[in-house]
């Protein structure tokens, strides 16, 4: 009997832990506005995993800002969300960004944590992350850790953007050149548009900065696979070892761009 019971338990688990695991990702949108609230609602009526915040609190990232803009948009998702820090918040960050996060113990700037069989690694693009800096030498031994592909980076501003105000981030790519070969998924905010890029050696980069706040126009650009502005929206992924399905969806639920990427090897992450 207990030898039975012992191999159901452990099917079950096994089972349990094959199921894909819902993540959702966006920026840009934590300015309390109706339009946002409506976003994160539907974000959590989908009962998800994990909530990926890409960045920017409104208007600038103060205690009062996380009271008045960011609880009543993304409050109750803040058990599951994990957070980078937007340029918005960061001058702020002893008032509002750390002492807020803290108390889920999210308050480093930058960390790693296991979802739907992929390491996920928030890093900061608003901290130094140039050759040389912590935040670089960091990610630089976690990839040495580890075989594969099967990770997910995101950060605030990305390496690249086709929106029509804040373009390519030629300062990012430290933090990118580090990735390639070592993950398959880079997801940005910064810019408020919708966008997914064709593929770059093993990197395909997805902005979801089209939270809540005012959106951009988009530029002409060869780069670009998919590109939306003209809709408040998000990121929806579904994660399984080995495998990513991912949605753009609109705050109708709208589904926009459907895409999908595979990954090798396998991951284990313990701790952030």
């Amino acid at each position: 009997m207990i030898a039975t019971a012992l191999a159901a338990s452990l099917a079950l688990a096994t089972t349990q832990a094959q199921e894909p695991a819902t993540v959702w990702a966006v920026g840009d949108g934590a300015d309390g506005s109706a339009i946002a609230q409506r976003l994160a609602r539907r974000i959590e009526r989908s009962r998800p995993e994990a909530f990926l915040y890409l960045g920017d609190v409104y208007p600038g990232g103060t205690a009062e800002d996380y009271r008045r803009n960011w609880r009543p948009v993304y409050g109750r998702l803040d058990p599951i969300t994990s957070p980078t820090p937007g340029n918005h918040e960061w001058w702020a960050r002893e008032q509002g960004y750390i002492p807020y996060w803290r108390r889920y113990g999210r308050a480093k700037p930058w960390y790693r944590f296991e979802v739907g069989g992929w390491e996920v690694l928030s890093l900061n693009s608003e901290a130094p992350h140039g050759p040389g800096s912590p935040q670089l030498r960091w990610l630089q031994r976690v990839l040495s850790t580890g075989e594969g592909t099967c990770r997910i980076a995101f950060w605030h501003r990305p390496r690249f953007s086709s929106d029509s105000v804040h373009g390519d981030g030629p300062d990012i790519a430290p933090l990118w050149n580090a990735l390639q070969g070592h993950a398959r998924l880079i997801l940005n905010g910064h810019g408020h548009v919708m966008a997914r890029y064709k593929r770059r050696g093993s990197l395909t980069q997805y902005l979801a900065g089209t939270g809540g706040k005012v959106r951009y126009g988009v530029l002409d650009d060869p780069r670009l696979a998919f590109a939306r502005s003209d809709m408040t929206g998000a990121l929806r992924m579904t994660l399984s070892p080995g495998q990513a399905e991912l949605e753009f969806r609109a705050v109708n639920g709208q589904r926009l761009d459907r895409s999908s990427a595979t990954c090798r090897g396998t991951v284990s992450v313990t701790g952030r």
